[in-house]
């Protein structure tokens, strides 16, 4: 990609596109859907691009372009629809990318996109930032690899450069009798290595920015991240964390947002050490499931945000207006959740809890699949896990 490819062409502090306007986003799936519905709210119309019918966000946006992300045509076709585009993933064809940047309105840019799609080049800009990353290698082959590992010891993580969600693309390397079979694993990808020192944490964290063209910049309360076979399945807020952590936890994500001069929103994920000490693991230029929790338990959900940022609408206020736990809902929790939420008993059996569904659409229930979230809103973070145990729709979950 050219430097002329990574700039964005298209960025101006004082361009406004206010409701009626149509959105265009390049991604059909949960968080397009999530962002057409806040949008249709304020009065936004939206036209999406996936390559599968009935996404869902085709369900409920105005058109759908059924076509694969790298189709030149289509994406022309969604340019000429569209009065501003935005993208619901990071793994957008560099190419297509260029082409609505030179035919459409991409305030978000390329740059950004560049960046966060490459681990190396994300830990760099994270560092130059001033911002800390856990330490980490280039990986090139074998014996760099070898020699990495004896550096920073045993257990740390091989990760593949790009691609990789919810925990592919990495090996976690707890020997130096690993090396070789976790390098030829993730070599086959073809693509650079990334080899980080496992940084012992005792909780998660994530900080959603916001950021405008005209560089207003807001902040939604850190959530506190609790993971399962490396998929997301709990988000509490407020993080059982020290204040001043919380704060110094916005503060970095404020400065990520700043100095990277991001557009719409940014989702840094931090590692909190038992000595206070908190590590950037990953960046994410859009929304992000760990702010789902914002729908109902925010002043301005993360969606709604998005859109106001994309736009150049004054940010909304992302004050927090009760405890919420998120619960990731999976293919194999969906029929025992439907279950539960019509029966009446679940509104009686801890009182003060209000549980808000959110289902997406996707017409197959498949295990491990995200399907949906529920924001369990209470007045303390712990009448939510009675609620969640009270359930017993997660209980394998809660026992590992």
């Amino acid at each position: 990609m050219t430097q002329e490819n990574m700039a964005s062409k298209a960025y101006n502090p004082d361009r406004v596109h206010a409701p009626g306007a149509t959105i265009g986003i390049l991604g059909g799936g949960q968080l397009g859907r999530m962002l057409a519905l806040a949008g249709r709210a304020m009065g936004y119309r939206f036209v999406t691009l996936d390559p599968m019918p009935d996404a869902p966000c085709g369900q409920v946006a105005d058109r759908q372009i059924v076509a694969e992300y790298y189709d030149a045509a289509a994406a022309r076709q969604l340019a000429e629809q569209s009065d501003v585009i935005t993208y619901e993933f990071e793994n957008v064809d560099a190419g297509v990318t260029s082409l609505l940047m030179a035919e459409s309105y991409v305030p978000q840019g390329s740059r950004l996109l560049y960046t966060t799609q490459h681990r190396l080049r994300e830990k760099r800009a994270i560092e130059a930032a001033g911002v800390k990353v856990a330490p980490y290698a280039e990986i090139k082959n074998e014996e760099e690899l070898r020699e990495a590992v004896r550096r920073f010891g045993t257990p740390c993580v091989l990760k593949t450069a790009t691609g990789g969600y919810d925990g592919k693309g990495q090996w976690i390397i707890r020997s130096l009798e690993e090396v070789q079979e976790a390098y030829d694993a993730l070599s086959k990808a073809k693509t650079e290595l990334v080899l980080e020192q496992f940084i012992r944490f005792e909780k998660e964290i994530s900080v959603i920015a916001a950021r405008s063209p005209r560089g207003e910049v807001k902040v939604f309360p850190p959530a506190e991240n609790v993971h399962v076979n490396n998929i997301l399945h709990l988000s509490i807020v407020p993080a059982r964390a020290p204040e001043a952590v919380l704060k110094k936890a916005e503060a970095m994500a404020r400065q990520i947002a700043e100095e990277l001069d991001v557009i719409g929103l940014i989702a840094v994920e931090m590692f909190l050490t038992a000595d206070g000490e908190l590590y950037v693991n990953e960046l994410a230029p859009r929304p992000h499931n760990s702010g789902h929790y914002t729908m109902e338990a925010c002043r301005t959900s993360q969606f709604e945000q998005h859109i106001r940022a994309i736009c150049n609408l004054p940010l909304g206020d992302t004050a927090l207006l009760s405890s919420v736990v998120m619960v990731n809902v999976l293919g194999e929790h969906v029929q025992p959740l439907l279950d539960w939420i019509v029966n009446p008993e679940s509104e009686r059996v801890v009182p003060g809890v209000t549980a808000k569904l959110h289902l997406y659409g996707k017409h197959e229930a498949k295990t491990g699949r995200k399907m949906g979230h529920v924001n369990l809103l209470s007045e303390t973070v712990e009448a939510a896990f009675h609620w969640i145990e009270a359930s017993h729709i997660w209980e394998s979950i809660e026992k590992n």
